[in-house]
């Protein structure tokens, strides 16, 4: 069977290509830029834009909307079962589940027949249109910048010891469930580099034990607290290094949340690039100051779940994210340069392509901005299976293929791995490119000091180091090799407790964050905080009651795999993304420990839909609390019709009507009703946001392990509602705009989701149209009151258009022998035992070495590329982070208790900016978010607030230019204040 290389231009999408000197060429193209503003889409992948629907669009829409409706009844089932690995996972691909499996040869056959007898087969076997992203090459090299040359130093030493196998073995994983991690690489045991372990994830460790469920990324966004961000870091780092993980698969900064309903959303910070990647490289500087490698992902514009992978959702390729340059550099770029600028060791590109031209393959991404622009000195990695080629991805900047399997789970057929080895043999994959691949991954580990013996025990047999847990079993005696024909079993599982004790126990941290996280957006009549001990006028006990399953249990945090069903109370979205709860503390027993039980009698009814017999057990209360949320998750699973990505923005399991009722019969219409939210995004409160009785309203996001107790400390005023939102809560889903929409049905064999939207997403869409939200980004109120006074700017350094020229770097990457190895030293050792489809870097024979000419991607060339204007350091131009503006503010506590209050600082760029390399008219948001402050403050406590704009944050992208340009005609305004919307003061520069 011919392995996979290169994509071909014309046909990239069909995966047929070879290894061996008769290769077709790659996916990156010398076309126009992907990345060009006026980029055109030819009228085949734009008809998804006209009124009218294709007849692939309409087939489609019938056919995946049979199967939405269908899949409840196969979701109902309630499988907690382990599976064959007797885990409660499945691998993420199209296989991850047999009816996924099923589906897709439905699709797929059902597909064929239509457009066979139409006449129209040839659309099926169309591939992606040529790769619209310019070729770059060759792949910059590592180790050319300060902070990394020791590192580098260290690695060359190491790397020129490996042999061509112990290369390979460094690069490619060795396959799904082969090892213990989720992500595994082998060792290179003659030069004395290990095995690494690679494990989600953002929110906790995945398929681990004694390990902390920590609040979402959403939750840890909507504290807008630096501090919190990188404290949770650090505890989720020192948690990963004691169960022996070197690389964190987190933090996530993609999604970045262009639509709402996007299943992954929740796993990121927030719709704002500023805020994404504040959080994003705190938590990345507490992960690795934990000596852990941080990851960050995904690498790019992954921003729905929907047709995110081929043949997932039964098409033969993923979607295509269409993104222009400025809205690729203002967006969804910025936080992954924020990462890199703190100095992130791994970097995981995404699923989908962009551009036409798959992340994990496109050469401008990867080489072009990643590696040259923002100076990346780590290493690149696939997310699993997102690798849809060999050679070619190489050549265009990948680094690490994950798992290691090649275009199908667990089938011993890597696209790297032995075929890796023989690109080499053969010439087809320069030596240089090899080496510097395998030379960031071991820069990377020295970088964290994971070289230090005594921190980073070698695993067995040399040591007791290495991974202290199994992803696929949680016995304590277990397979080694689980996905194999190995049946040797150890001890996998040592069930060692990385959660801290006494006062460092993490879950102080994580009770924390839920409660900062936690945002009050109504509070009527002054209802919250709650008093603890509060009795009727009449002497008689208070009465309280709690409804919903939200409040309550259900069937335990951790009853379905990966968290992927919404019953009982939601602490946490599904997927990868997700992680084991150790324990989850409900809103029901949190509640019923804080009321005073000799002043407040609770009753409590975890359904949603209220029976109406019991309807007189509401009359009696005098404070009702009703419990809603909404639930999405990562794309291999689903729920109750639910495909990863929300089908709309409403409260889930009829918890609007569940509000409703509880409001009509509380008190018989006259109680307090308070409404707690949990939720992975917006939810859309207009069915009962109005009613007069609904006096308070708590979004609470999703606040992992300690949601209860930290849902307690807001509402009875232990601690300040300090939650700021880091969404847009809109009145309905269209107000998002187009942009703003799921595609839930393909328009296309290679579905096209064109960014037409540019620059206006969530907030910013809002203010350019002038929109009512219900609640603007940044919005939350506090129990006490703030004053904003003395707004100054103080200018640093005058404007000019372009950043200082890109500083020559004077540090040399590591040099190696170029010549080719001898091929006999690849071959399998003699007597060696192959397991069953576990990767493996030796060929078979010789024979397997094919030389010939291969054709290199179109562009491809192994002379310097032009360099990047914008390039430099790490993050880019050092010059973009020069001062040029410092922003000062006076914070007045003016309430009665002590308080948090987050300052929000905006810009608005000068009008009428033309730019000078095209000609252009450049537009601008509204205002746009440029730094934020979290102060707490006592009673009647003054505090000066300050932060600094710099170049970048005073420039926008020049697609003519390739460069950052700061307008230097009209007037830049600073806006200050409490939310996107609250701006009480402002000042022109």
């Amino acid at each position: 069977m011919a392995r996979t290389s290169g994509l071909s231009p014309t046909r990239e999408g069909l995966l047929h290509d070879r290894w061996t000197s008769s290769q077709r060429q790659s996916n990156d193209e010398p076309h126009r830029s992907s990345i060009d503003s006026d980029k055109r889409v030819d009228e085949f992948e734009m008809h998804h834009t006209r009124s009218e629907k294709s007849f692939f669009e309409k087939w489609a829409q019938r056919w995946f909307g049979r199967y939405r409706a269908s899949e409840q009844a196969y979701d109902d089932r309630k499988d907690t079962g382990r599976g064959t690995l007797n885990r409660k996972q499945k691998p993420r691909g199209c296989c991850s589940r047999y009816r996924l499996c099923f589906i897709t040869f439905g699709v797929l056959l059902g597909l064929f027949l239509i457009l066979s007898g139409s006449g129209a087969f040839w659309v099926y076997k169309k591939a992606p249109k040529d790769g619209q992203s310019p070729p770059w090459y060759p792949s910059p090299q590592g180790g050319t910048l300060k902070p990394w040359e020791e590192s580098y130093k260290k690695a060359a030493i190491m790397v020129k010891k490996m042999t061509l196998v112990e290369k390979v073995n460094v690069t490619t994983g060795t396959g799904w469930s082969q090892d213990l991690c989720v992500g595994n690489t082998a060792p290179a045991n003659g030069a004395g580099f290990p095995a690494l372990c690679l494990q989600d994830g953002p929110l906790g460790l995945r398929f681990n034990d004694h390990a902390t469920a920590f609040p979402a990324g959403v939750t840890v966004g909507a504290t807008w607290s630096k501090d919190l961000m990188y404290r949770k870091g650090k505890a989720h780092g020192m948690e990963a290094k004691g169960k022996g993980v070197n690389i964190l698969l987190g933090p996530n900064m993609g999604p970045l949340g262009r639509m709402p309903a996007g299943g992954r959303n929740w796993e990121g910070f927030g719709p704002d690039p500023v805020l994404q990647g504040v959080a994003a490289s705190e938590e990345i500087k507490g992960i690795q100051d934990a000596g852990v490698i941080a990851t960050a992902k995904h690498y790019l514009v992954n921003e729905q779940e929907h047709f995110r992978q081929s043949f997932e959702w039964g098409l033969p390729n993923a979607m295509s994210s269409n993104v222009d340059d400025r809205t690729l550099h203002e967006l969804y770029l910025w936080p992954f340069a924020d990462s890199v600028r703190v100095g992130v060791a791994s970097v995981m590109c995404s699923y989908q392509l962009i551009n036409n031209s798959y992340a994990c393959g496109n050469s401008k991404l990867m080489n072009g901005i990643l590696k040259d622009e923002l100076g990346f000195q780590g290493f690149v990695q696939t997310d699993w299976l997102a690798q849809r080629s060999g050679v070619a991805s190489a050549l265009a900047g990948l680094d690490m293929s994950m798992p290691g399997d090649g275009l199908i789970w667990q089938n011993g057929n890597s696209l790297w791995g032995p075929r890796l080895t023989e690109a080499a043999l053969n010439g087809s994959i320069p030596m240089e490119r090899l080496n510097d691949m395998v030379t960031r991954v071991v820069a990377a580990w020295y970088q964290l000091k994971q070289d230090n013996v005594t921190q980073w025990p070698s695993p067995p047999p040399e040591g007791k180091g290495g991974p202290n847990f199994s992803s696929f079993t949680d016995d304590k005696i277990g397979l080694i090799h689980p996905g194999s024909d190995d049946k040797t079993k150890a001890e996998v599982n040592k069930f060692v407790d990385v959660q801290g004790t006494g006062k460092d126990g993490h879950w102080h941290l994580a009770r924390q964050i839920a409660a900062e996280g936690t945002v009050l957006v109504k509070n009527d009549d002054a209802t919250l905080p709650l008093s603890k001990d509060k009795k009727r006028d009449d002497g008689s006990n208070y009465k309280v009651g709690v409804f919903g399953e939200d409040a309550g249990p259900g069937d335990g945090p951790n009853a379905c795999p990966d968290r992927s069903c919404n019953q009982g109370t939601l602490g946490s979205g599904w997927g990868s993304g997700a992680a084991e709860f150790p324990y989850l503390i409900t809103p029901l027993k949190a509640l019923n420990e804080t009321f005073d039980p000799d002043s407040v009698e609770i009753t409590s009814l975890l359904l949603n839909d209220i029976p109406v017999k019991t309807s007189s057990l509401l009359h009696d209360q005098d404070l009702c609390i009703a419990f809603i949320n909404s639930d999405a998750g990562e794309g291999f699973e689903s729920w109750n019709g639910i495909r990863a990505d929300r089908n709309d923005l409403y409260a889930q399991k009829g918890g609007d009507k569940l509000v409703q009722d509880v409001a009509r019969e509380c008190g018989r219409g006259k109680s307090s009703v308070i409404v707690v939210v949990h939720a992975v995004g917006p939810v859309v409160l207009e069915r009962w946001i109005d009613l007069p009785n609904v006096k308070a309203v708590v979004l609470a996001n999703l606040p992992g392990q300690e949601s209860g107790n930290a849902l307690a400390d807001v509402l009875f005023g232990d601690v300040d509602a300090s939650g700021r939102l880091p969404y847009t809560v809109g009145k309905s889903l269209d107000d998002y705009g187009p942009g703003g929409q799921i595609m839930y049905y393909p328009n296309g064999v290679v579905p096209q989701q064109t960014f037409m939207e540019r620059l206006y997403i969530d907030y910013r869409h809002y203010d350019a149209r002038a929109i009512t939200p219900r609640y603007e980004f940044g919005f939350g109120l506090s129990y006490t009151t703030w004053e904003f006074s003395n707004l100054t700017l103080t200018e640093n350094k005058a404007r000019s258009a372009l950043p200082a020229p890109r500083p020559d770097s004077t540090i040399k990457p590591p040099e190696y022998p170029t010549d080719i190895p001898d091929p006999s030293t690849a071959l399998f050792p003699p007597g060696f035992r192959k397991l069953r489809k576990r990767i493996y870097p030796y060929i078979s024979s010789l024979a397997d070495i094919k030389h010939g000419k291969y054709p290199y991607p179109r562009g491809y060339s192994e002379e310097p590329h032009a360099l990047s204007p914008a390039g430099g350091v790490e993050g880019g131009n050092p010059d973009l982070y020069t001062v040029h503006l410092s922003v000062s503010v006076t914070l007045k506590n003016t309430g009665s208790r002590k308080g948090k209050q987050v300052v929000q600082f905006y810009v608005s760029f000068p009008e009428n900016v033309v730019d000078a390399s095209t000609g252009d008219h450049i537009d601008f948001p509204v205002r746009q978010l440029r730094g934020f402050e979290k102060i707490e403050l006592d009673a009647g406590e003054s505090r000066s607030v300050q932060v600094a704009l710099t170049r970048r944050d005073l420039s926008y992208w020049s697609v003519g230019m390739q460069n950052w340009v700061m307008p230097t005609e009209g007037k830049f305004a600073v806006s200050v204040g409490a939310s996107s919307r609250d701006l009480p003061l402002s000042a022109q520069w």
